[in-house]
């Protein structure tokens, strides 16, 4: 992968008006990405969901979490989601989506207007739902992508349109593709 300078605040927020036109109702699954092991990325091009898994492959289960009392999987946490053209902003070259460590990449607005807790989504054969755990930036986040990217995905407007992305659990196994229609239900 090539060296990428990170964008400026300004070129940042140039792109608000492209992310704002993401669809509303339904989008399209733009990019799977299974997380084998820490660190470790995998662009698959179907990937299967299963209940209490998640994406199946993925670390998910074993990685656990800072939110639970025993510091297990978070169950409301399987999946975690960011817009696609959030991504294309501030990744700049596809090849880099996947350095975001999210799961799927899926064009369609994500603000908590349009898909608040309890959204369910329909993309190949599985259903998903929108859970009320905040997905928010890290560490991990600025080292890859930049401070102006961590603050512009922080900012006021970052959060309101949910510009870091949002988590979600399986409620229908089934198998997905890359190119699938996202549909709310």
């Amino acid at each position: 992968m090539a060296e990428v300078k990170p964008l400026t605040m300004a070129a940042l927020e140039a792109g608000l008006d492209t992310i704002r036109q993401s669809p509303n109702d339904a989008g399209v699954l733009a990019l799977i990405v299974r997380r084998p092991q820490m660190g470790a990325r995998e662009v698959l091009a179907e990937g299967e969901l299963a209940l209490g898994e998640g994406l199946v492959g993925d670390n998910w289960s074993t990685r656990g979490s800072s939110r639970t009392a025993d510091g297990s999987a978070h169950p409301n946490m399987q999946l975690t989601i960011m817009n696609a053209r959030v991504i294309a902003l501030v990744a700049q070259e596809k090849e880099r989506w996947p350095l975001a460590g999210d799961q799927l990449f899926i064009d369609l607005a994500l603000s908590p207007d349009n898909v608040p807790p309890g959204t369910r989504l329909s993309l190949g054969s599985a259903v998903i739902e929108v859970t009320d755990q905040p997905h928010t930036g890290c560490h991990k986040f600025l080292s890859r992508f930049g401070q102006d990217a961590l603050n512009f995905i922080n900012s006021p407007v970052g959060k309101q349109l949910q510009l870091r992305g949002i988590n979600a659990k399986v409620m229908q196994p089934g198998v997905i593709r890359v190119g699938d229609v996202v549909k709310k239900m």
